[in-house]
Formats: C-alpha cells, structure tokens, sequence
C-alpha cells in the first residue's frame, strides 16, 4: 500500500462565514497539519486540492482561494484546481496519484458532506482506496461530520501514525 494525503478544500473564502464552521476548520486543521507532518516524514505525498469559483472570486491569485496561513501545506506539495466536488471529476488528480503508485488516499478537509463525501466515491471509482481521516474533515454542521465519518472507512490519526511506521 502507499498512500497519499488529500487536502480538500481548506481555503481562505471559508474561514468567518459561520462561527460554527470556522471553528471546525480550525479544529480540523491541527489533525491536517499532524498529517501533513506525517506524510513529509514517511516521504508520502501531499496533495492540496483547491476549489474555483470565478463567481466568488475563488480563483488563483485571489487572497480568498489560498489556503490559511496556519495550514502547512507548500509550494512544492502537488495542487490541484477542481471545479466540481468531486475532486477526480475533470482533474489531473487521477493520473498524478498513479503516476506516484498511489493506491490509497487519506481523505481531509472541507466541506465533509459535500467535497469529502463526493471525493471519497470519486476515488473508489478509479479504483483507489480512501479512507477518512478521523478529526481532520470540517463542516458548519457538527451532526454531519459525525455522520460522514460513521458511514465511511475512517482511521485515527495514532492508527495512520502506527500503520505507516
């Protein structure tokens, strides 16, 4: 198995719409980071999916699209752009983890009942293996995070760090 570790969505444009999902963000964010830091030392990849909506001004070289100052993701780790929520859907995303010999994908960031969710049957559908990194998936709705974690293969963050000793 060699996985890599999704970060969907975890962009500046969420962060003060709802004191409920900034706070969840900013929760999830520590579990990320602890990933990231993770992955980097295993030398796993990192890859950083962002949305665009040009509509919202959620585009590159808008402050609101990039990622929080606290989140570690760098300019060296993969990015990749989506329109849609599903992160395979019309992005490179498919081909890149195949070409790194990827087969499993550990899944975090925004919005767990929409990108989380759509992008974690996106990867079965190419035949991946995802699974959802408990604590590390945000949403402005508590219950949903709950629920999407229950219906879905999640592991702890000691079960990954153990798992890829």
């Amino acid at each position: 198995m060699k996985p890599a570790l999704l970060v969907i969505d975890v962009q500046k444009a969420f962060f003060g719409l709802d004191p409920v999902m900034t706070q969840s963000l900013e929760n999830a964010i520590e579990y990320i980071n602890a990933a990231i830091k993770l992955f980097r030392e295993k030398q796993l990849p990192v890859i950083c999916v962002q949305h665009i909506d040009e509509g919202d001004d959620l585009a590159p070289g808008q402050r609101k699209f990039e990622a929080p100052d606290s989140l570690h993701i760098l300019p060296s780790d993969v990015h990749i752009h989506k329109t849609y929520s599903n992160s395979f859907n019309k992005t490179p995303l498919t081909e890149t983890l195949h070409d790194l010999g990827v087969d499993t994908v550990i899944i975090t960031g925004f919005c767990a009942e929409y990108c989380v969710t759509s992008t974690y049957r996106g990867a079965m559908d190419v035949d991946l293996t995802p699974m959802i990194l408990r604590g590390s998936i945000a949403s402005d709705s508590l219950e949903n995070i709950k629920f999407v974690e229950d219906i879905h293969d999640s592991v702890t963050f000691g079960a990954l760090r153990k798992f890829l000793e």
